[in-house]
């Protein structure tokens, strides 16, 4: 009985809570094509199925059966493990998450969620240096670059709500937020953090890495069949997480049951991800230099200023300011 209770944990738990988020990331895919079609005066995918609903289905088909081709010249072992890391980080990022219960509950939430944000960083790496392609590389190398970038903002906008939450835990941030949301009290953070949470995840407008006018795709562009298909799974895994989190530090509440909780969570992320989507179909792509500007010259130093404000009203109340 054990064995089986043991089997069950550590097989179909984490089974039942990948499944999902795999079915959601195709169906994204469908809902961003509709949107920017619509947007566009245009009808999106409307053939496979009653209105497109199987085109996911029929994408996913089409790109596992044909042939994984690679460059003659690449390192084949880690060509193919940069895009299986890509996909497994995307998936064990979800394991803290509470949707109301985690499937993992850890006290260092927040810090393993952005300890493994930051690991996503090498899958892109490796793929970019793997292919041995200039243009592989090239967009690896402003990949990596502008990801460690805007870490450092998100790192420092995450300490500052931990500050409020009193703790790593992401359970807490919901206990925090029954009287009012934290998005109010600290709008300018929310902001900064949700337009991070866009560089991070390589979205329009900061998707320099896939700059196809540029660097033809950047760093995947050696990919093709399953391979790509990984990232692709990867990249709007990490999108849907990232939406999710930002419901969870800013928007959070235990006011309703756990089911009506649940609806709300859904909910919230959804309209965060339909503004992920908008902000594709309405703004155009950065320079790069305006790109590294936004975040050294003018996320940073008021992120660092916000969160010198935050430690400074705890150590106020208890009496324990510097005095000027």
């Amino acid at each position: 009985m054990s064995t089986l209770l043991s089997l069950i944990n550590t097989i179909i738990n984490p089974l039942l809570y990948f499944i999902p988020v795999l079915l959601a990331v195709a169906f994204l895919t469908l809902l961003e094509r509709k949107i920017l079609g619509y947007m566009q005066l245009r009808k999106g995918p409307n053939i496979v199925g009653p209105m497109g609903l199987f085109q996911p289905i029929a994408d996913g088909v089409k790109l596992f059966i044909k042939e994984p081709i690679r460059p003659s010249t690449s390192s084949s072992t880690l060509f193919i493990l940069a895009p299986a890391l890509a996909l497994t980080l995307a998936l064990i990022i979800w394991m803290p998450l509470p949707m109301p219960f985690p499937l993992t509950d850890l006290n260092l939430g927040a810090l393993f969620i952005l300890t493994l944000s930051g690991l996503a960083v090498y899958s892109i790496l490796a793929s970019g240096w793997a292919s041995n392609s200039k243009y592989a590389l090239i967009g690896a190398l402003r990949a990596v670059a502008q990801t460690i970038s805007y870490e450092v903002t998100l790192g420092l906008i995450l300490l500052s709500t931990v500050i409020f939450a009193g703790g790593f835990t992401l359970y807490n941030f919901n206990i925090t937020q029954e009287a009012i949301w934290l998005i109010i009290p600290s709008w300018p953070m929310a902001a900064m953090w949700y337009i991070s949470t866009l560089a991070e995840t390589n979205r329009a407008p900061f998707d320099l890495t896939e700059g196809e006018s540029e660097l033809v795709s950047g760093f995947n562009v050696e990919y093709a069949a399953g391979p790509f298909a990984l990232f692709f799974l990867a990249e709007y895994a990490n999108i849907l997480m990232m939406n999710t989190l930002s419901t969870i530090l800013f928007l959070g509440s235990t006011l309703m049951l756990p089911e009506m909780s649940t609806i709300s969570l859904m909910l919230k992320s959804a309209i965060l991800t339909f503004l992920f989507l908008w902000v594709r179909a309405s703004y155009p792509r950065f320079r790069y230099d305006q790109l590294m500007h936004l975040v050294w010259k003018n996320f940073l130093p008021l992120t660092l200023a916000l969160i010198l404000w935050h430690i400074s009203i705890p150590l106020s109340f208890m009496g324990l300011a510097p005095q000027l």
